[in-house]
């Protein structure tokens, strides 16, 4: 089983002006010049962590991370104007520039699969491979999976604590009884709903539990940029039109790919995963038996260094 590369700090690292008031946190690290990468995380509103840069052989790979709109430490914290899938997408761009290179591999999971997608089928020609774990496209049947029947039976006692912060008359639509919450003027209820929010992800993205993921989930600052930027997200479907990302998966069928996807991952079911997979069947497809959503779980964590080892020959 391969595991995380050693710890490994940046060589370089700043704010790029995006525009709009935004100011994207970004880093790179590796070897200067060697294969570019860039690694586009989770939530949205997840940030970067220092593990994400050990999933590339630092000696083959030049990777650049960034904080998206909004989050981790890019500012305005937890904004959510002028901040949509789009604007990441040119994020993106303007970050590739930033790195001055032609094309390079991008590698997304969970929410980052879905702007991977976005990404490379708008921009194909910079795209030189595709690594994606734990698929997430923002179709409704998706978001309704996990914000409000479907996951809910699986964990019925942490669906309880997800729900606390909703009057029981406003829990037939999740997504806008939360809204009202997260964008009200009342501080203390905003952050109370933010925990929940975020702390519900963070109890159930792995097939067991994790004391220290949940923990990291409820800090505040953290809870807040994830919620109201997951929430802002998924109430406006990703800005996409239903299914957009499987229907167009045909634009990548000349891009090398590799789809790694948890069987038992109660965030972003596996059937959105294999729906990727028949629309592109070029892409090598792992079903990882035995694990969930997490990329740091044994059997994830080692599809993906083998992936991006692959691509680094």
């Amino acid at each position: 089983m391969r595991t995380l590369y050693p710890p490994i700090e940046p060589f370089a690292s700043g704010h790029l002006d995006v525009g709009d008031g935004h100011h994207i946190y970004w880093e790179r690290v590796g070897t200067p010049g060697a294969k570019p990468a860039v690694f586009l995380h989770g939530g949205p509103g997840g940030g970067i962590a220092p593990d994400h840069r050990r999933l590339f052989d630092p000696d083959r790979y030049d990777v650049l991370l960034f904080d998206q709109r909004g989050c981790g430490r890019s500012t305005p914290h937890a904004e959510l104007e002028a901040n949509t899938t789009w604007h990441l997408v040119n994020d993106i761009e303007q970050l590739r520039r930033l790195a001055g290179v032609e094309q390079w591999l991008v590698f997304g999971g969970s929410w980052g699969s879905a702007l991977a997608l976005a990404y490379a089928q708008t921009h194909v020609d910079r795209v030189s491979e595709l690594v994606l774990r734990g698929i997430f496209t923002i179709r409704k049947q998706e978001i309704e999976w996990y914000y409000q029947q479907g996951a809910s039976r699986i964990y019925p006692d942490k669906w309880e604590r997800f729900v606390a912060p909703i009057p029981e008359a406003e829990r037939g639509d999740l997504l806008h009884a939360y809204r009202r919450v997260l964008t009200g003027d009342d501080r203390a209820a905003q952050i109370a709903a933010a925990k929940a929010w975020s702390v519900w992800e963070g109890e159930t993205i792995r097939l067991l539990p994790d004391d220290a993921l949940s923990a990291s989930h409820e800090a505040d600052d953290f809870a807040l940029a994830f919620a109201r930027i997951e929430n802002h997200y998924f109430m406006h479907g990703g800005w996409l039109k239903e299914g957009q990302l499987i229907r167009d998966a045909a634009k990548l069928r000349h891009i090398p790919g590799v789809i790694v996807q948890g069987r038992y991952d109660m965030a972003c079911p596996a059937e959105t995963a294999w729906a990727l997979h028949k629309a592109w069947p070029e892409a090598r497809f792992e079903m990882i038996e035995g694990a969930g959503h997490a990329y740091n779980e044994p059997g994830i964590l080692d599809a993906l260094i083998r992936a991006t080892d692959g691509f680094a020959k």
